[in-house]
């Protein structure tokens, strides 16, 4: 996929599940559920342990199937190491505009982390394919989106925290672009327990609610 196709599948599928996990096959186990439940795309956190070992294991088993993201990406250097492991876009709890440059010269969509307006327009300007709305939970929610894209309304927004599935709607009705969903779906519990099918059912979940919110916005 090229750069234009990876960022069209994100914001087609509505969704980004940040995988938190305590070791590679853990990792594995929630992909293996999240994937069951029709949900191929996916962000390895860097505080996964060996998190680059990870996503290029992924990239080898997965392939084409599922559309890679490295997350909490905090410099160009954690950046270049992801994508050269196989991940295919990059995501970042803040902003930093060496990152951002250094995903433009491996031609990969980049979505760092803003929170104010002025955050958010010197990503945009910058040349950022998303801004991630984080801590979106702790600064109003949906509403603080819907009042983002007031006076952004070209900037496509990925909030994330506070996102579950009874908020998920409304973040899509404020105009969220796709909803960066942590441990609402991505139940690690539930994998240890031996529960997979609890993460493979909340992916159906989201995205159904992500559906159903677009036909109604």
């Amino acid at each position: 996929m090229n750069k234009k196709q990876i960022v069209e599948h994100i914001e087609n599928l509505g969704l980004v599940p940040v995988v938190r996990a305590s070791s590679a096959d853990e990792a594995m186990q929630v992909i293996e559920a999240i994937k069951a439940g029709g949900v191929n795309v996916l962000e390895i956190t860097m505080t996964v342990p060996g998190a680059v070992k990870v996503i290029e294991k992924v990239a080898d088993k997965y392939g084409s199937d599922v559309l890679i993201g490295a997350g909490t990406v905090l410099d160009p250097e954690t950046a270049r190491a992801c994508l050269l492991a196989g991940a295919q876009f990059i995501v970042s709890p803040a902003l930093n505009l060496d990152t951002i440059a250094l995903c433009h010269r491996y031609s990969a969509p980049i979505c760092p982390g803003v929170l104010t307006p002025t955050e958010v327009i010197t990503a945009w300007s910058a040349g950022v394919d998303f801004v991630k709305v984080f801590p979106c939970g702790s600064v109003g929610g949906a509403s603080y989106v819907k009042n983002l894209k007031g006076p952004f309304p070209q900037v496509k927004i990925i909030p994330t925290g506070g996102v579950s599935l009874k908020t998920a709607a409304d973040f899509i009705k404020a105009g969220a672009s796709a909803l960066g969903v942590g441990t609402d779906l991505v139940d690690v519990k539930a994998i240890r327990e031996g529960n997979p099918h609890i993460v493979t059912e909340r992916a159906q979940q989201f995205l159904e609610i992500v559906r159903e919110a677009r036909q109604g916005a």
